[in-house]
């Protein structure tokens, strides 16, 4: 099975684990890192999560993952919470993290509202409106980046 595949499957499996704890799947990898391959998922959940609830996310998934056996490869579950650079993912997280500080960075260069051309964007999340995420930039000026034209977009820790 396919990589991306495998971490779509298993998606399917921890959103019906988590979501009854009142937790959300931020992103799954599937990936080799030397020679094994790492099965990794990040959770959130509004106040964080703690050790136990990676715990007991790992041992309900290790159960299903045992008897639906769909991993040919052999592997190491890791589970974890996003950090302090929480990546976005979903539509409703543009929403959810209105005010904070954000770096988005896009496939191609993009102008803001000054002229300036870039692909990196670094400001204060406004929100999300028509598939079109905006930000205040921290030169002042807005940015308005269509969300299919984001390649990466991250919570930014400010001090």
């Amino acid at each position: 099975m396919a990589h991306q595949d495998v971490a779509t499957r298993v998606a399917g499996i921890v959103e019906g684990i988590v979501a009854p704890l009142g937790m959300e799947l931020v992103d799954v990898e599937y990936k080799r890192e030397g020679r094994q391959m790492v099965l990794r998922l990040f959770l959130d959940r509004e106040g964080g999560i703690t050790l136990d609830d990676c715990a007991e996310v790992s041992r309900e998934l290790s159960e299903i993952l045992d008897v639906e056996d769909f991993i040919g490869d052999r592997y190491t579950l890791e589970v974890s919470s996003p950090g302090l650079n929480r990546p976005l993912r979903k539509e409703s997280d543009y929403d959810r993290f209105r005010g904070r500080l954000v770096k988005i960075r896009t496939f191609e260069l993009l102008a803001d509202e000054a002229g300036n051309r870039r692909k990196t964007f670094l400001g204060d999340l406004e929100g999300l409106h028509d598939g079109v995420v905006v930000i205040r930039l921290r030169e002042g000026q807005m940015a308005r980046i269509p969300l299919e034209k984001i390649a990466k977009a991250n919570l930014e820790f400010e001090l």
